[in-house]
C-alpha cells in the first residue's frame, strides 16, 4: 500500500505536503466560517470559493504548456513561497481585527492565481519523483490519502481554535506550515530533465493539448464527465457551513464535524485505492463512485440530525475521492510523456477550474430555494453523468486496451499477440 514511499524524493514531498495540508484546511475552514459569520450570505460564500478557483479555468490550460516547458522543481518553490505569503496576509489582517470579506475575496483570488500554475505542475512533478511507473497510481493514491487525512485532522484542529483563539491563528499555522513544504522541495534529489525547447508559440502548443485530448476518447469522456461533477455536485463544501447552522442548528464546530467526516470518507476511499495492484478495472470504479457519490449526497441534502449526516458525508467523501484519484490515476498512465502538463493542466481546469461555476450557481440556488434542494438536484446530476459514462465504457477499453499492451499493464495479452502473430508467420523456408 505504501509501496511509492521508496522514492526518496516522494517520501519527502508527501512528508512536506502532508503537514502544509492540514494548514490548508484549517484556512479553508476559517475563511468560510468567518464570511459566513459575519454575513450570513450562502451566495458570498460561493463567491469567495469562485475567487480562489476561477484563474484555474481561465489560465490553467497556458500554466500546462508552460509546465511542459519549465523547471518543475523551481516552479514549486515559487509557488509555495507565493503561498505562503497570502496565508501570512491573511493572519495579518486577522490578528490585527482588519478582516473583512473584501480581503478575503481578493486574497483568495491571489491563491486562486498560485495555484492555477501550481496544480499542473505539482501533478507533472509526481511522475519525475517515482522512477518506478508502475508505483504511479500508487503515488497518486497515496496523494489523495494525504489531501484527506488533512481534510480530516485540519477542520477538527480549525473549529477548535475557531472557539478558543478565532480564526487569526488558523490562517497563522497554515502561513508556518508552508515550512514544511519548502524544507522537502529543497532536501530532494532531483535528476536533471532537459526543459523540451519548442519553436512553437503558446497559442499553437495549447490547441494541440486540446486536439489531443478531443481526439482521445479515454481522456475526453474522463475530463467530461469531471466537469459535470465539478459544476453540479463538488460544490457541496461551499454550503456545508448553511447545512450545518441551518439545516442542523450546529455552530463552529458542526462545521468541522462534517467536514472531518467527508475528510474521513474520502481517506477510507484513497487507502482502498492505494491497496489496488494494478489500474485495471479504474474504469467500472469511477462509474460506481460517482454513483455512491450522487447517492450520498441526495440523501445528506435531506437529513435532519448531525448524527444522520455525518455517516453520509462519510459516504460524500469515499464517493468523490475515489472518483477523482482512479481518473487522475487513468489520465496519468494514458497520457503521452510531451502532453503531460497541458493534459494535467486541462485536468485541472475540468476539476478546480469548473468548481468556482458550479460554487457560484450553488450559493446563488441556496439563497433561493434552499441548501437541501440544492444538494439534491445536484447529487442527481451526478447520477445522470455516472450511468452516462458506464454507457461508454466498453467502447473505451478498445482504446486503452493497446495502451496498457505497451506499458506493460497487460503482460499476458501482449504475449498472446505475440503468439498469434509467431503462428501466422510461415515458416522459414
Amino acid at each position: 500500500m505504501g509501496r511509492a514511499l521508496r522514492h526518496r524524493n516522494y517520501r519527502l514531498f508527501f512528508a512536506g505536503q502532508s503537514i502544509s495540508f492540514i494548514g490548508n484546511w484549517l484556512t479553508h475552514v476559517a475563511s468560510a466560517w468567518i464570511i459566513y459569520r459575519l454575513t450570513g450570505s450562502a451566495l458570498l460564500l460561493g463567491l469567495a470559493t469562485f475567487a480562489s478557483q476561477a484563474p484555474s479555468f481561465f489560465l490553467s490550460p497556458f500554466a500546462g504548456v508552460w509546465a511542459d516547458r519549465m523547471n518543475k522543481h523551481r516552479a514549486l518553490l515559487v509557488t509555495q513561497v507565493l503561498a505562503m505569503v497570502q496565508s501570512s496576509l491573511l493572519a495579518y489582517f486577522a490578528l490585527t481585527n482588519t478582516l473583512g470579506v473584501p480581503h478575503i475575496i481578493a486574497l483568495n483570488l491571489f491563491q486562486g492565481l498560485i495555484s492555477a500554475v501550481d496544480i499542473p505542475v505539482r501533478q507533472s512533478f509526481v511522475v519525475q519523483m517515482i522512477e518506478d511507473r508502475a508505483d504511479l497510481g500508487n503515488a497518486l493514491a497515496l496523494n489523495s490519502s494525504m489531501v484527506n487525512s488533512a481534510r480530516l485532522i485540519g477542520p477538527t484542529i480549525a473549529a477548535a481554535l475557531i472557539g478558543l483563539v478565532g480564526e487569526g491563528y488558523c490562517f497563522l499555522i497554515d502561513a508556518l506550515s508552508y515550512v514544511a513544504v519548502l524544507a522537502s522541495l529543497l532536501a530532494m534529489r532531483v535528476k536533471p530533465v532537459p526543459v523540451r525547447a519548442s519553436g512553437k508559440r503558446v497559442l499553437q502548443e495549447l490547441r494541440e493539448g486540446l486536439s489531443y485530448v478531443a481526439h482521445f476518447p479515454p481522456i475526453r469522456a474522463v475530463l467530461l464527465l469531471l466537469t459535470a461533477f465539478a459544476l453540479a455536485g463538488m460544490p457541496y463544501s461551499t454550503l456545508l457551513p448553511v447545512i450545518a447552522r441551518e439545516q442542523l442548528h450546529g455552530e463552529a464546530g458542526t462545521l468541522g464535524v462534517l467536514t472531518g467526516a467527508a475528510g474521513a470518507g474520502a481517506l477510507i476511499g484513497a487507502l482502498y485505492l492505494a491497496g489496488r495492484p494494478t489500474v485495471l478495472g479504474l474504469g467500472r470504479v469511477i462509474n460506481k463512485a460517482g454513483l455512491v457519490f450522487g447517492v450520498g449526497l441526495m440523501a445528506s441534502s435531506q437529513a435532519p440530525w448531525l448524527a444522520l449526516a455525518m455517516p453520509l458525508m462519510v459516504v460524500v467523501g469515499a464517493g468523490m475521492m475515489v472518483q477523482l484519484a482512479a481518473c487522475n490515476t487513468i489520465v496519468q498512465t494514458l497520457v503521452d510523456e510531451d502532453k503531460r502538463g497541458r493534459v494535467m493542466a486541462l485536468y485541472s481546469m475540468a476539476v478546480f477550474g469548473v468548481m468556482p461555476f458550479g460554487s457560484l450557481l450553488a450559493g446563488r440556488a441556496s439563497d433561493a430555494f434552499g441548501a437541501g434542494p440544492t444538494l439534491l438536484a445536484g447529487g442527481a446530476i451526478c447520477c445522470v453523468a455516472s450511468l452516462a459514462f458506464r454507457h461508454t465504457l466498453p467502447g473505451l477499453r478498445e482504446h486503452i486496451r493497446p495502451i496498457y499492451v505497451r506499458l506493460g499493464i497487460l503482460p499476458e495479452l501482449e504475449r498472446s499477440l505475440n503468439e498469434a502473430t509467431h503462428v501466422s508467420e510461415p515458416p522459414p523456408a
